[in-house]
């Protein structure tokens, strides 16, 4: 009842390397997921007012700020 399985020690580890691993591994998955519900929200808002253009959609949005963080 005390002891823990290697399945156990295997998840913990996992765990840890996700919280711990590298060069902010969890805020990177963060950062990411933050920007997907705000590509998703300004889609539903531009769906609501109809006026969506190819330049203004969340996704050139999205690859440009990509683009600008390697450059």
């Amino acid at each position: 009842m005390g002891g823990l399985s290697p399945i156990h020690w295997l998840l913990v580890a996992l765990v840890v390397l996700v919280l711990f691993g590298g060069r902010g591994k969890l805020s990177g998955l963060m950062g990411d997921a933050g920007k997907g519900i705000r590509a998703f929200r300004d889609g539903l808002k531009e769906a609501g007012n109809g006026t969506a253009s190819a330049s203004d959609t969340p996704a050139a949005k999205v690859e440009s700020s990509k683009d600008e963080a390697k450059g």
